[in-house]
């Protein structure tokens, strides 16, 4: 199951979740995360105005906070390694991906 987003993609295989960003300026690797792994998830729908995100919460970590401004949106930036901005063509595979996770979750 596959998201694209504005800036890189979200897979989830059923256990782990990879958030592979478009790099800008120095090549970042996927960041992999096992699903048994997240404590929640937040997830903001696109809009045609706006791009919404789709964020994983790790246990010991605090969520990127969403930043103003209208450049931004209300969306994590791009540095936070566990979130992922999508376009609103998007929401509907980005749901049922959260779905996904929750599911494996348990």
């Amino acid at each position: 199951m596959d998201v694209k987003g504005v800036q890189g993609t979200i897979s989830f295989d059923g256990e782990w979740i990879t958030i592979a960003k478009t790099p800008i300026g120095a090549k970042p690797a996927p960041v992999r995360i096992r699903a048994a792994d997240v404590t929640g998830t937040r997830f903001k729908e696109g809009s045609r105005l706006f791009h919404g995100y789709v964020q994983f919460v790790l246990p010991g970590s605090q969520a990127a906070g969403e930043e103003g401004g209208l450049m931004h949106g209300g969306r994590p930036p791009y540095e936070d390694p566990h979130s992922l901005s999508i376009p609103c063509k998007s929401n509907d595979a980005a749901a049922k991906l959260i779905a996904a996770v929750e599911q494996a979750r348990g």
